[in-house]
């Protein structure tokens, strides 16, 4: 697999929810998720794509719910 992306000059995807927002951008098998308020200043998490995979099936699974 490629080296860890920058993210610079990415197609960011935008979700949100009740106000808040999430971007996600897809680079050489790397997807980044960054602050949708901070955009380009703020710093992006880099998951390789099969620990995005596993992060969505938590996500599915309930593994991350507050109650």
């Amino acid at each position: 697999m490629a080296d860890r992306p920058t993210f610079r000059g990415m197609v960011w995807r935008r979700a949100c929810t009740g106000g808040e927002c999430v971007e996600v951008a897809y680079e050489d098998g790397w997807v980044g998720v960054r602050d949708g308020k901070q955009g380009d200043d703020g710093p992006v998490l880099a998951f390789t794509a099969e620990e995005w995979q596993e992060f969505l099936q938590g996500i599915k699974a309930g593994a991350f719910d507050l109650s």
